[in-house]
């Protein structure tokens, strides 16, 4: 792309982030992803921005998820819950409820590790028959700040080539299918992609992201919770027509299994395999976890993309986000990258 100056930047350690409270207009955000990844994001963009959207994946088919989908023919509810949950306030009403729905049960009957976010959310879509009108009633209940969507109104398969993923035939490249036993394979994931091939977003999702100021794709499981929103064409077409900044957020370290040894460079070149056509406004990385910043630039570079480098991490060095680090990074981010707008 021309036109623009490509440069990594270290964000400071400073100040909180501002309160979504209190700011007047806010800027539009939208994140999408799934399980703890989507989950940390959303717990930070919640503290800078009253209009937040998360547009959540709907692969999962492992645990109580799994359990409800095979069971009841239901999109998978578990990711969705924890979107739900990242989204509760701080106060007691908020973590209460989010204490509530994050609650598995331990029995020895059908019940055992169902969590009870997962039961209500499942509940709602069969009393309303509608997802979206159930997910935003639950959120009501919680007095979750902001809107949780998933990304489309069908359960899908995700099936990946994996090289290895038999260790007696190393070479090999076989199929593997489902969400739980990719983010688990021990072999080297080549591609994945979605079954059906051509689901339909939930349209809900793509008004979002066509309405949004900031797009977040990120941090997750690369393979199986941020590379399956651009499996979804009407989404996919979205964020490549919206608009909105987008920034890509990367994970602190890689993730046994499907990651395992990718240096940060190469999340963005397996990402740009299958969105040949999507940009990148900024890509936001902890600078511990990034051995060599000249080829993360040079990645960054084929999306149209700055680098930016921000103490993330929590401050135990595990390799999790501190919520309240990440929001004073994107709370930067998106005052120093943002277009003008009223929430400035």
């Amino acid at each position: 792309m021309t036109g623009r100056t490509f440069r990594m930047r270290r964000l400071r350690r400073g100040a909180p982030a501002l309160s979504a409270r209190g700011r007047g207009a806010q800027p539009k955000v939208v994140a999408l992803g799934g399980g703890m990844g989507l989950s940390a994001s959303l717990a930070a963009l919640r503290r800078i921005t009253g209009d937040l959207t998360a547009v959540v994946t709907v692969a999962d088919d492992g645990g109580s998820s799994g359990r409800l989908r095979e069971e009841l023919g239901v999109l998978p509810p578990g990711d969705l819950r924890k979107a739900l949950a990242a989204l509760c306030g701080d106060d007691d009403w908020g973590q209460t409820w989010a204490r509530v729905i994050q609650h598995r049960f331990q029995s020895q009957g059908e019940l055992h590790e169902h969590a009870v976010g997962n039961l209500l959310i499942v509940a709602l879509w069969e009393q309303l028959g509608d997802h979206v009108q159930a997910l935003d009633l639950v959120g009501k209940l919680l007095g979750a700040h902001g809107r949780v969507l998933p990304m489309s109104a069908v359960p899908l398969e995700l099936q990946a080539l994996v090289r290895g993923h038999d260790p007696a035939r190393p070479d090999e490249v076989d199929t593997v299918r489902g969400q739980a036993t990719v983010a688990l394979t021990r072999g080297e994931v080549q591609s994945v992609h979605v079954v059906p091939h051509d689901p339909p977003a939930v349209p809900e999702a793509v008004a979002a992201v066509m309405d949004a100021d900031w797009v977040v794709l990120g941090p997750g499981s690369w393979f199986s919770s941020v590379i399956p929103h651009l499996l979804v064409p009407e989404l996919l077409d979205a964020l490549v027509e919206t608009k909105a900044r987008r920034v890509l957020s990367l994970n602190l370290a890689p993730q046994p299994g499907e990651t395992d040894g990718f240096s940060p460079q190469r999340h963005l070149e397996v990402l740009g395999r299958h969105a040949p056509k999507l940009a990148l406004d900024v890509v936001l990385a902890d600078e511990a976890a990034v051995p060599d910043c000249e080829s993360l630039a040079d990645a960054a570079k084929r999306f149209g993309a700055a680098v930016e480098l921000a103490p993330v991490a929590a401050p135990d060095s595990s390799p999790v986000h501190d919520p309240e680090l990440l929001a004073a990074a994107y709370d930067r981010i998106f005052r120093m990258h943002g277009r003008i707008g009223p929430w400035r």
